[in-house]
């Protein structure tokens, strides 16, 4: 192989130049997150007050098998994920084939107001919906207006309706987020495919059914493992909406962790030990949905 005045071979040459244009991005990705990540796994196993840490073993993974506010915090967490993430993704599917159709007019405009939650603030959208879900807030004086209730609905005080609050607010969020990936991936569907299902007398739903849903099955996959993460790192909702409550029925273990941290006696070591039980839950769910799914890849 032919070489250059220094000494190095062509393909080396590419390939030390090649590294040369990433290597500032390797260096940024380990320095701010592979190191953060390797010293929170040493940090998870150390324990006590503020920056007093002492090596104490698996003792904090220990802890996590008694502690209640732990487990109610994996439970409401847990509630949210089997509720609002099947909710969502059959809703971004459902109004992105709706808006695929050539015929609807004002495609344009529907896109983009089902895509706007999506890039509000988090917490702005949070206080917004908390006033909205008052007891004298307008979703209730709407619905009473309406004769559907008789009387205000505790949205933010009641165990149970507080749960909903959360998920109708995240399900309003980011149903236009997993919408984009529909639609993008409906419009590489060749329309001759649905040209010859519709000849050979197949309905609406037979389509759906048996060209759209097997063609998405990747984007499906995708979508689901992206918002079961976003659904276990749950945090400025449940945070500005109910702060937690009441008492600990909305708490998330994102927040639980936030307040390990900062609003109880800090205690690093185990607030460490909780957030990589959220890395362990990720990557469990991961598993399972891929053989789900029956991605062999």
């Amino acid at each position: 192989m032919k070489a250059d005045r220094t000494g190095l071979s062509i393909r080396a040459k590419s390939n030390l130049t090649g590294w040369s244009f990433i290597l500032i991005a390797v260096v940024m990705i380990a320095a701010f997150y592979f190191y953060p990540m390797v010293q929170a796994l040493i940090l998870s196993f150390k324990t006590g007050t503020g920056s007093n840490l002492t090596y104490t073993g698996g003792s904090n993974y220990v802890r996590l098998l008694s502690d209640k506010t732990f487990l109610t915090s994996l439970s409401n967490t847990f509630i949210y994920l089997i509720i609002q993430v099947p909710v969502m993704i059959l809703l971004a599917l459902f109004i992105s084939v709706l808006l695929n159709d050539s015929k609807l007019k004002f495609r344009g405009f529907f896109r983009t107001a089902i895509f706007l939650p999506c890039v509000t603030s988090l917490v702005a959208y949070s206080v917004v919906f908390k006033y909205l879900f008052a007891a004298d807030g307008l979703v209730n004086s709407l619905l009473m207006k309406l004769s559907i209730i008789q009387e205000p609905i505790q949205w933010i005080t009641d165990p149970f309706w507080a749960k909903i609050t959360i998920i109708i607010a995240i399900t309003w969020r980011w149903t236009g987020y997993n919408m984009i990936f529909y639609l993008s991936a409906l419009q590489n569907i060749d329309s001759s495919i649905y040209e010859a299902a519709r000849i050979d007398g197949a309905s609406s739903f037979k389509q759906f059914t048996k060209i759209t849903v097997p063609m998405l099955k990747p984007i499906i996959l995708f979508t689901s493992i992206t918002s079961t993460i976003g659904t276990l790192q749950l945090f400025d909702e449940v945070m500005n909406i109910t702060k937690g409550g009441p008492g600990n029925a909305t708490l998330s273990i994102s927040q639980y962790i936030y307040n390990l941290s900062f609003k109880y006696t800090a205690d690093f070591g185990y607030a460490a030990t909780v957030s990589y039980s959220i890395v362990v839950i990720i990557v469990l769910l991961s598993i399972l949905q891929f053989k789900v799914a029956g991605d062999k890849k």
